[in-house]
C-alpha cells in the first residue's frame, strides 16, 4: 500500500511538472530583432576611440538589454551615419535599415532621440509610413512614446515639430555668424584657392602660386583673350591646386575673383578681407577692361592676333604664292591658305594642287614634318654645320640631345613663339599634286639649337 501510494504521489508531482513546463513554453514572449540606428551631423570627433555614436549605440542597447524578458535582442548589424545631416533622407546606413526592414529582417528601430532619425517632419512621415507597412516599431530611449497610439504619433508630431524647428533655428545662427565673419574679411573655409595657403584658419599667400595667379592676369591683358590662354595652358598641361586642367572656367574664375585684391564677397557684396592682396588694383583694372568688352569685340580681336604660322612661306608647285584668307559660317571662323591666282580670278594653266587649303590641316602637316625632319642625323649635322661657320664650337652630343628634345619645348611654347620658330627654320612649303613638301633653313636651325643651348646654361663654343 505503501508503494502504491509513493507511486501515485511521483505521477502527480511529475504531471505537475510537465504543466509547469508547458505554461512556460506558452508564456515564452516573441523574439523582436532590434535595430540600433545612430547619426551624427558632423564628423568631428568620429576618429576618437569612443565617440558620440558609440555612446548613443550603447544607450540603445542597454535599453535593449533591459527589455530581454519582452524577448528584444538587438541585430549584429550597425547602422551608424557619422557626418550626415537629419535634414534629409540621402544616408547611407538608413537605406541599409530600410532595405532591411523591407527584407523583413527588423521588429524594432531603437535610437537614441528622434532626432537622430530625422529632423525633418515630412521625412519622418515618410519614414513611419515605411515602418507601418512593415509592421515595425519604432522606439526613442529618451523619450517614451508608442507610435501604435493616436496620442504615441501626437506626441512624435510636437517632438518632430520642435525638432525641425531647433534645425531651422541652428541654420540661421550659422548663417548669421557667417555673413558677419565675412564682413569682417575673415576666410570661412572651403577650397583653398589656388595663390593662397591656409594656416591658423587664415590665408597666407603662397609665393610660386601667387606668381602664377599674375601670370595669368599679365598673359591675358597681352593675349586678350581667354580662349587663347586656355589653349596655352592646356599645351604646357598645367594644373590647378586640385590637379584639374586651367580650362576657360577656371580661368575665368581666377580674372573674376576679388579675393585675389585683398577682398571678401559675400552674396554679391564686397568687404576688405583680412588676407593680403595677390594682384594690384591696376593689374586687375586692365584685366576687367578688356573682359568688360563685348564678347563679339574680344572674338574679333582674337582671331586677329592669331598667328598665321605659314605665313609668306607656302606656295603652289607652280611657284604662285599663297596667303592667309578666312570665311566666316555663324559665329565660327574658318582659316584657309589660298592661291593667290584664285584671289584675282587669274588663269592658272595647269594647277597641280588644290588652290586652297585648311589652315589648320596644312600647319599641323608642315609642324608634324618639321619636328620629324629635326630629329634626323641629316639635320643634326647641317646645324653643327651651320654653327661652325658662325665661327663657333658646338658639342655634337648637346646639339643632337637639344634637337632631340625639340617636341617638348614646342609643346610649352606660346603660339606667337611658335610663329616665330616655324619663320626661323622653315625656308619654304611646296603644295602640289603629291602632297607637301618642307624645306629647312639650316642657318635658321642652327640659330634655333643656339637658343635651346643657352637657356640651358651650355656654351655653344668650347
Amino acid at each position: 500500500m505503501e508503494r502504491l501510494a509513493l507511486f501515485r504521489n511521483s505521477r502527480v508531482a511529475a504531471g505537475a511538472q510537465m504543466k509547469k513546463s508547458s505554461a512556460s513554453i506558452i508564456a515564452m514572449p516573441k523574439r523582436l530583432r532590434c535595430a540600433v540606428y545612430t547619426r551624427k551631423s558632423s564628423e568631428e570627433g568620429l576618429d576618437m576611440a569612443f565617440n558620440s555614436l558609440d555612446a548613443q549605440r550603447e544607450a540603445c542597447e542597454a535599453y535593449v538589454a533591459s527589455q530581454k524578458a519582452e524577448g528584444w535582442v538587438a541585430t549584429r548589424e550597425r547602422y551608424d551615419d557619422g557626418g550626415y545631416s537629419g535634414g534629409n533622407l540621402d544616408r547611407p546606413a538608413l537605406k541599409q535599415m530600410i532595405a532591411d526592414i523591407e527584407a523583413g529582417l527588423v521588429d524594432v528601430i531603437v535610437v537614441y532621440k528622434i532626432d537622430r532619425l530625422s529632423r525633418s517632419l515630412m521625412d519622418f512621415a515618410k519614414l513611419v509610413e515605411v515602418f507601418d507597412r512593415h509592421n515595425v516599431t519604432f522606439v526613442s530611449v529618451t523619450q517614451s512614446f508608442n507610435t501604435t497610439t493616436s496620442m504615441g504619433r501626437l506626441t512624435l508630431n510636437i517632438l518632430l515639430s520642435f525638432a525641425q524647428f531647433e534645425r531651422e533655428v541652428i541654420g540661421e545662427r550659422i548663417r548669421d555668424k557667417f555673413a558677419a565673419s565675412r564682413k569682417r574679411g575673415m576666410w570661412m573655409g572651403g577650397y583653398t584657392p589656388l595663390g593662397y595657403d591656409v594656416k591658423d584658419r587664415k590665408l597666407v599667400i603662397n609665393i610660386e602660386e601667387a606668381a602664377r595667379i599674375r601670370k595669368i592676369f599679365e598673359r591675358f591683358i597681352a593675349v586678350g583673350s581667354v580662349t587663347i590662354l586656355a589653349k596655352e595652358y592646356a599645351a604646357r598641361n598645367e594644373r590647378n591646386k586640385r590637379g584639374a586642367q586651367m580650362d576657360k572656367g577656371f580661368l575665368y574664375r581666377v580674372l573674376s575673383n576679388r579675393l585675389y585684391i585683398g577682398e571678401a564677397c559675400h552674396k554679391g557684396a564686397y568687404y576688405p578681407g583680412e588676407h593680403e592682396a595677390i594682384v594690384s588694383q591696376e593689374l586687375w583694372d586692365k584685366a576687367h577692361a578688356i573682359l568688360g568688352e563685348s564678347p563679339r569685340a574680344r572674338a574679333a580681336n582674337t582671331r586677329n592676333t592669331t598667328p598665321a604660322l605659314l605665313k609668306g612661306l607656302i606656295f603652289m608647285e607652280s611657284g604662285v604664292a599663297m596667303t592667309p584668307t578666312a570665311a566666316k559660317k555663324g559665329a565660327k571662323l574658318y582659316r584657309y591658305y589660298t592661291s593667290m591666282d584664285l584671289i584675282r580670278n587669274r588663269a592658272t594653266a595647269a594647277p597641280t594642287g588644290p588652290q586652297r587649303l585648311p589652315a589648320g590641316m596644312v600647319e599641323g602637316a608642315v609642324v608634324g614634318e618639321m619636328r620629324r625632319m629635326l630629329r634626323t642625323p641629316e639635320v643634326a649635322a647641317r646645324a653643327i654645320e651651320a654653327l661652325r661657320s658662325e665661327g663657333l664650337e658646338p658639342d655634337e652630343r648637346s646639339v643632337v640631345e637639344a634637337l632631340a628634345g625639340f617636341d617638348e619645348l614646342w609643346a610649352s611654347l606660346f603660339p606667337a613663339e611658335q610663329a616665330r620658330i616655324v619663320q626661323l627654320a622653315v625656308q619654304r612649303v611646296t603644295v602640289g599634286g603629291g602632297g607637301i613638301a618642307v624645306d629647312l633653313r639650316h642657318q635658321g636651325v642652327g640659330a634655333l639649337v643656339r637658343e635651346m643651348l643657352t637657356p640651358a646654361g651650355k656654351e655653344a663654343s668650347a
